[in-house]
């Protein structure tokens, strides 16, 4: 599978600047090296990409004249370990004019290194450092630990394919993932983080739990089953009640649009790359890739007093963004989403108001799910819209809302997007892993660019700001996360099939569909497994689809209008009135609490 390696590096490249780098970043890029020096030797023809610290490890790209397999990883491995008992320094070895180290390289068979050199922007200097230790030496700007002997515990993990810079008109390299941290007992808990990731592959439970599928058919786009629809609808009806609760109004908007809207918005300018183009031989248009330019057409229909503001959509439509083959990954990245998506138009006075709204909404929307959210405050980039003094005062609200919240969150120096800076929130999954959720957004350039205007309280106009968030991201991440979170054992009110019932013999069938009837008129999710099979391999069959609640029926049951429960957390009841078990479960699911207790398996 092809993977993006330019994606994966972005942050890697700053972390790694001398001087800046930690620890463990610096002993994982020393990594990287050794594993490079191991490959060169075991094939001397090798070409050499790229080999940078990541989180959690490192990585190197190479062109090798055949397929690597598990008994070449072990051996590059070894030959790391030979050299880690070597106690090899690492050294600057040489720093050469830009001509020099192209020549260099170009003696030594290294394509990739010299196109390296060569895009290397003038602010890098005139120079260009080599590092060695032992008799390798490659081109680096540092950043290394002293000797081999200080890489810790480490272990090379996996090779995959891996278009040189993410070009996939590009030659596909190898690329070998490796790990390294400080002690043995870290790389232990490290590797067994990887093999619990394995076990909570979303797109593996959801398969096996009939939620949803990929289709080459319709590729980076899910199929949702009934299932996967159920639990769909669940996420759906908490953000719309978090919505409705704090006075949106829902809107939809079309996917298709003409492309003199994004070019108004700076989309087709800054975006177009990310968006499906579609020409239908009168105009070209674009599937709209988000959907604030078309909430602002539906403000933009009639006029607005003062006294409307603020007005806050709430907008869940299907969008569209072309994402690269190489960094598309089930569920996590996909070219068709739905977003919970707010776009609130408020009067400038208003800000400070709706971004504490905002921050307060995410915490409640994530409370069920025990998420304690965390955020990054991402600033103006490089290439933006507008004026400095829009965005200083916009960084500013965000700033000091934050700090009034008291949120943990950290400075992304050029992170905001093209119009405007944001709160980027992120949460920590069960295997402590980090995830970006929400994205907080104080506009003042696209109410510009739109000519938006409310009458003011003095008879003359003025210019209202956009407040952008979605809460969940996308529905369907969103459901890839928790879907690993949980190992796909949901809590009942998210849960697909809530109750599952199980007849003890045939002759309680018709007793079971009433027992379904009335959860099910409750407004809760329930089935009967009325296949001819034994109750226990029904009741395994439940606890494997990870049902929060099995009800076995049988005679006394029907006779008393009562069930017997039994919780996959393994807890058990006997005989309790239908009528007192709805209502238990009615009050929990409305609660949204985490019950049944999940089970680390």
């Amino acid at each position: 599978m092809a993977i993006d390696p330019d994606e994966i590096a972005q942050d890697a490249a700053a972390a790694l600047a001398s001087g800046t780098q930690d620890h463990l970043a610096a002993m994982r890029h020393s990594a990287a090296h050794m594993m490079a020096a191991a490959v060169a030797e075991l094939f001397p023809e090798a070409k050499l990409g790229i080999g940078p610290a990541i989180k959690d490890g490192f990585y190197y790209d190479f062109d090798l004249p055949r397929p690597l397999t598990p008994a070449d990883l072990e051996q590059i491995e070894a030959k790391m370990r030979e050299q880690q008992a070597a106690d090899l320094s690492f050294e600057l070895s040489q720093d050469l004019p830009r001509a020099e180290a192209i020549e260099l390289l170009n003696r030594r068979g290294q394509p990739f290194k010299v196109e390296i050199v060569n895009d290397l922007p003038e602010s890098e200097g005139d120079t260009v450092t080599f590092y060695r230790h032992g008799d390798f030496e490659d081109l680096c700007r540092g950043g290394h630990v002293a000797s081999t002997k200080e890489l810790g515990a480490f272990k090379l993990l996996n090779s995959a394919g891996a278009y040189w810079r993410g070009d996939e008109k590009r030659p596909m390299l190898q690329r070998i993932y490796g790990t390294a941290w400080d002690t043995v007992e870290d790389l232990d808990k490290h590797l067994w983080r990887l093999e619990e990731a394995k076990k909570r592959d979303h797109r593996k439970l959801g398969r096996e739990l009939d939620l949803f599928t990929f289709h080459p058919e319709s590729p980076a786009a899910p199929f949702l089953h009934p299932r996967g629809m159920a639990l769909w609808r669940a996420l759906e009806a908490w953000s719309r009640q978090v919505r409705l609760e704090a006075g949106f109004d829902e809107v939809r908007t079309p996917s298709l649009v003409r492309k003199e809207l994004w070019e108004t918005s700076g989309h087709w300018a800054n975006y177009q790359d990310n968006m499906f183009v579609v020409d239908d031989h009168d105009h070209v248009s674009g599937l709209k890739p988000m959907n604030c330019p078309e909430e602002i057409l539906i403000y933009k229909t009639r006029s607005h007093s003062y006294r409307e503001l603020p007005m806050r959509f709430a907008d869940y439509s299907v969008l569209f963004r072309k994402e690269r083959t190489g960094v598309l990954a089930g569920m996590f990245r996909v070219r068709q989403l739905t977003q919970d998506d707010s776009h609130v138009f408020c009067r400038d006075d208003q800000v400070d108001d709706e971004i504490r709204l905002a921050l307060s909404l995410v915490r409640k929307q994530y409370a069920p799910f025990g998420f304690e959210p965390r955020a990054k405050l991402a600033t103006r980039p490089e290439t933006r819209l507008g004026s400095d003094e829009f965005w200083e005062r916009a960084e500013a609200r965000l700033r000091d809302r934050l700090e009034e919240d008291g949120m943990p969150y950290t400075l992304d120096e050029g992170g905001g997007a093209f119009y405007a800076p944001k709160i980027d929130i992120f949460i920590e999954d069960a295997l402590g892993r980090e995830w970006q959720m929400a994205t907080i957004q104080a506009d003042y350039q696209l109410p510009q660019r739109f000519d938006l205007e409310y009458r003011s309280a003095d008879g003359g106009f003025g210019r209202p700001v956009v407040i952008h968030y979605a809460i969940y991201g996308s529905f369907e991440r969103f459901i890839g996360i928790i879907t690993e979170h949980y190992t796909g054992a949901f809590p009942l009110w998210l849960a697909p099939v809530q109750v599952m019932i199980v007849p003890i013999a045939d002759r309680h069938l018709d007793y079971a569909e009433t027992v379904r009837a009335a959860v099910a008129d409750a407004g809760l999710r329930a089935e009967v497994d009325d296949r001819s099979e034994r109750m226990q391999l029904k009741l395994r069959d439940a606890q494997e689809q990870k049902i929060p609640v099995m009800v076995v029926v049988g005679d006394r049951d029907a006779e008393a209008g009562a069930v017997s429960p039994r919780l996959r957390t393994g807890e058990s009841s006997q005989g309790v009135a239908i009528d007192e078990f709805v209502a238990d479960l009615v009050g929990r699911n409305a609660s949204r609490e985490m019950w049944p207790v999940v089970v680390a398996e």
